[in-house]
Parts: C-alpha cells; sequence; structure tokens
C-alpha cells in the first residue's frame, strides 16, 4: 500500500517519520521544503507537485491547519482531485467542522473516492511516540482497509460512525481540553499568588478527581514558563470557534467554550497565537498582574 502524506508541521512531521519507521512507502509533499528534507532523509519520497499524489498512492493522509487549505489542497488549482483515482483513500486528520466535512465528503464521492475524517488528540509528544488517538469517521469497510496503516502513528483508533462524526468527537474533546485548560489556569495563578509551590500542588492533586492528562501536559510546562508550542492558540482558536458554530446550527449553548474563545483572542492581540495552548495561563496572570515564578515557588 502506498501512502501520501500532506502537511508536515508540529504534529505531521513526527506523525509521517513513525510511518516510515513502520516500513510504509510514504510520499511527502508540503510547503515547507525543510520539512520535506527532513523525511526525505528519514526514508520517505518527495513529490514535486501535491497532484502527484494522486498518481501514486492508494491512501492519501492530510494533516493541515485549516479547512480552506485542505479545500485549496483537494480541489484547488492542479489539486489532488485532478488525479485522484476511483477507490483511493483520503484520510483528513485535520480537525475541521461538520459542515466542512460533510462538503468535501460528497464532492469526493462524486469522483468514487473514499474520505474519512479523521482527527486526532494527544499534542505533538503523542504524536512523536505515536500514541495518539483517533476518532473515525466515515465508512467503516474503508476505515479497516486503513487501519493498518494509521496504526502506526496511533495507540487508540475508534471508529465514531458515519461520515461527521470524527470531526464532531474531536469538537467535544476540544471543549474538554481547552476549558481544562482555563480551569488549570486560574486555580495555578491562584494558589501561586497565595505562595503555593505548584509542583507540591500537581503532586498533590493528580491521583485525585482534579486529576487529568490535561493536568499532567500542562501544569509541569506552566512551570518551567514553556509556552512552545506543541498545539499552538491559533489552531485551538480555531477549533473552538468550530465548536461555537456548531452549537449554534444545532441550538446548544456552549457558555465555557465561549468564554475561552474570549481568552483566546485576547491573547492573540498580545501577540501569542504561536504560544502553546498551556500559554492561556498567561490571560490569567495579567488579569491578575502577577507572573507565576518560573520552577513554581
Amino acid at each position: 500500500m502506498r501512502v501520501g502524506f500532506v502537511g508536515l508541521g508540529i504534529m505531521g512531521n513526527p506523525m509521517a517519520k513513525n510511518l516510515v519507521n513502520g516500513k510504509i512507502e510514504l510520499y511527502v509533499n508540503d510547503v515547507n521544503t525543510a520539512a520535506v528534507e527532513e523525511l526525505v532523509a528519514a526514508g520517505a519520497q518527495q513529490v514535486t507537485a501535491t497532484s502527484e499524489l494522486g498518481n501514486i498512492c492508494d491512501v492519501i493522509i492530510l494533516m493541515l491547519p485549516n479547512a480552506a487549505i485542505v479545500k485549496n489542497v483537494l480541489f484547488g488549482e492542479n489539486g489532488l482531485s485532478t488525479t485522484l483515482k476511483k477507490g483511493t483513500a483520503i484520510v483528513d486528520m485535520s480537525s475541521l467542522s461538520p459542515v466542512d466535512t460533510a462538503e468535501i465528503y460528497e464532492k469526493l464521492a462524486q469522483l468514487h473516492v473514499h474520505y474519512l475524517d479523521a482527527p486526532v488528540s494527544g499534542g505533538q509528544p503523542k504524536a512523536i511516540d505515536g500514541t495518539l488517538s483517533v476518532m473515525i469517521g466515515g465508512d467503516e469497510q474503508v476505515f479497516h482497509q486503513v487501519e493498518p496503516v494509521l496504526a502506526h502513528m496511533a495507540s487508540d483508533l475508534v471508529y465514531v460512525g458515519e461520515s461527521g462524526s470524527g470531526s464532531t468527537t474531536k469538537l467535544a474533546n476540544q471543549i474538554l481540553v481547552n476549558v481544562t485548560i482555563a480551569a488549570l489556569s486560574e486555580a495555578a495563578v491562584l494558589a501561586s499568588k497565595a505562595g503555593v509551590d505548584l509542583n507540591k500542588l500537581h503532586a498533590a492533586i493528580r491521583n485525585g478527581l482534579a486529576g487529568s492528562a490535561v493536568l499532567d501536559a500542562k501544569l509541569p510546562l506552566m512551570i518551567d514558563r514553556n509556552f512552545v508550542a506543541g498545539g499552538r492558540i491559533d489552531i485551538n482558536l480555531k477549533d473552538l470557534m468550530n465548536v461555537e458554530q456548531t452549537g449554534r446550527e444545532l441550538g446548544v449553548p456552549l457558555p465555557l467554550t465561549s468564554s475561552v474563545i474570549g481568552m483566546f483572542q485576547a491573547l492573540k492581540a498580545d501577540g501569542k497565537v504561536a504560544d502553546d495552548h498551556g500559554g492561556l495561563v498567561q490571560y490569567y496572570e495579567k488579569l491578575a498582574n502577577y507572573e507565576m515564578p518560573k520552577g513554581g515557588k
């Protein structure tokens, strides 16, 4: 099975490397030539134009920042749709809205091309070690066909239902992740300003009801004041905007999501969109007129 990969960013780069390490015959393309060269050095093969993948590959994985870029890669001038063979499987691991997912699914179905919405969770660390969680929507038979490929990048592959189900599940995931980061930030600034060592706070609560993967992943970074992006603020803001749009369409109020959107927009105005979303703590620090000391003490 020949596999194509488009999108070698923070997440896509290590994901593609795991495919190479799994002896997958991998063809890559990205606007970032340095990222492409890095994958070629690891054992992938380069294509000079994205459309070439349609002639070569049985499965094409997309890991791109937003719906506009996904649509351009698929349907733009010299896009993949000009070369895709019948029966090709597009596995879109980007995070899109269910509306965009439905549109893409229908357009590709007209070309007799399969489309799975398969967004991921776990951030850069799990992309690196190949233990991502993937939520898959679309044709279940197609999922099982590509499952051996996806298994090189993930420890949890869950088929959640028909097309759009994966995208909707990711929206729910993003509510939980980002609202939890906001709550963690609020708690950390309160405790730190009161004089509590945040390392001891972490040790005290991590195995109780407040413990979570978010706590364990993000509080140490906050303590170190390490806001190098594993999940960028602007990408998570985009996801929450998709959440809010979907909530309006379904008539579901999302007050916590709306609050975090406002926090991210404030950080965007402060020029911090490239920070990790754990950098949300800086919003609370500004409100409290207080900066947590590096090291937690």
